[in-house]
């Protein structure tokens, strides 16, 4: 509907609805048509509402309404903590609705209706303005992403998930190539919503296996520097790296301040000294746990040594995994707490999570808790948020599945004596260019 067939009232009430993490010729132009009818209260998607369907916000809510508070025409900003309309259009009763006219079809449809059938309530109206061609934030998102991101704006973001968004969702990259996974891939849910991954794991393991070497802390911080540089080249999303025992306190120091320099967000140490070995082996090989005062000293001295607020380290705990049983663990974790970490993983390769669930809900809300679902893959995200995770992280699973797939491939060109029939198997070459920026 065309604004100008409304007689400008003062007295009438608008509500338009934005997350306004970048605001663009779009937006400007729907707030132009919202005043046009009256006093326009804007319903700003809080950081939470916004990290429920999408990634979250680069700019805090705060940084948010001081934009668009100060934006011609704006009387009032009021958040709006939910994708529903209804619960603020029931509370303000507005005389319009301003919508952008790109939610007729598809995910958002049902939301539109939803508004649509509530303002009839008290007589309301939806004013659908057209879409703007060429501009949309996620295409501007896209835009900055291509450009990458700073070391400090990577580091701080992990901190900024856990503020907004529970679980926190990270997967493995051990490539420049798995990195540009992680960072693109998304599915489309309901309600407009979208699933996509928050974060990036280095794993040792991962790392070791694609050189070809044991997963015994081998490979050194230099060449795994060179893998964290080859992810960090082409992606934004945050890190967080695996760091295995952490080594000598001194020289874990000096890791942190590398890590941190980078701009990882943080690093995962296991309470256990070397010769290290996989957890999932158990008690299987030979394993030793370290004391717990010893490697509280060493969580100390890595935060004494880092230079800012935004770097986290995580402290393993390797009691389950080790037969020590849960009431070691629980002590462990209070020790470590005690010693400054920034969060916990407790480790455990049981499929029962009956043991594992107890000893999070001891530290439920006192400190960010990690999940790595390994060895108990049935459990969803959801659960293991309602068990106290605050970071769900899988592994290894991009490693895994890839090695299956090349083997497939190589065993039947051997088969054959040609590549025709793995041709079925393989992308063709022109999407195989299209993966990395700058083929084209």
């Amino acid at each position: 509907m065309n604004p100008s067939n409304h007689y400008k009232e003062t007295s009438a009430t608008v509500y338009v609805a934005m997350s306004a993490d970048i605001v663009h010729p779009g937006h400007i132009n729907i707030l132009e048509h919202a005043r046009q009818l009256g006093q326009v209260t804007i319903g700003l998607l809080t950081d939470e509402a916004i990290a429920s369907y999408k990634r979250a916000p680069l700019m805090s809510y705060a940084e948010r309404e001081a934009v668009v508070a100060v934006l011609k025409g704006v009387t009032n900003v009021v958040p709006q903590s939910t994708l529903d309309y209804r619960p603020n259009l029931e509370r303000l009763k507005p005389d319009y609705v301003v919508h952008g006219d790109d939610w007729k079809e598809g995910v958002q449809a049902k939301t539109r209706q939803q508004v649509i059938d509530v303002l009839e309530t008290w007589g309301g109206e939806l004013v659908e303005v057209p879409y703007t061609e060429g501009i949309s934030s996620t295409r501007v998102h896209q835009a900055i992403a291509a450009n990458g991101t700073t070391p400090a704006l990577r580091r701080r973001y992990l901190k900024r998930l856990l503020d907004v968004k529970s679980p926190v969702r990270v997967i493995e990259a051990h490539s420049g190539l798995s990195g540009l996974i992680v960072e693109h891939a998304s599915v489309s849910l309901d309600a407009g919503a979208t699933a996509s991954f928050d974060g990036m794991w280095l794993s040792s393991l991962t790392d070791s296996t694609v050189k070809g070497r044991p997963d015994t802390e081998y490979v050194d911080l230099t060449s795994r520097m060179s893998t964290i540089g080859d992810v960090m080249e082409v992606t934004t999303k945050p890190i967080i790296y695996d760091g295995d025992t952490g080594g000598l306190p001194e020289h874990f120091a000096l890791k942190v301040k590398s890590l941190e320099r980078l701009g990882v967000s943080a690093v995962v140490i296991e309470d256990k000294i070397g010769p290290k070995r996989n957890s999932l082996f158990g008690t299987e090989v030979h394993q030793i746990q370290d004391d717990p005062d010893s490697f509280a000293e060493k969580i100390r001295i890595a935060k004494d040594a880092q230079a800012t607020d935004d770097f986290m380290v995580i402290a393993r705990i390797e009691s389950l995994i080790l037969d020590q049983g849960p009431e070691d663990a629980i002590k462990r974790g209070n020790t470590y707490i005690d010693a400054g970490v920034d969060g916990l993983m407790i480790h455990s390769r049981d499929q029962d999570t009956t043991v594992l669930k107890s000893v999070m809900s001891e530290f439920k809300g006192r400190t960010p808790l990690v999940s790595v679902p390994s060895a108990f893959p049935q459990e969803t995200e959801e659960d293991l948020a309602e068990a106290g995770a605050n970071i769900v992280i899988y592994a290894n699973h991009l490693l895994r599945a890839s090695y299956p797939a090349m083997v497939s491939v190589a065993e039947s060109i051997l088969r054959h004596g040609r590549a025709l029939e793995a041709e079925e198997l393989l992308l063709p070459i022109s999407e195989a260019l299209k993966l990395i920026p700058g083929n084209q």
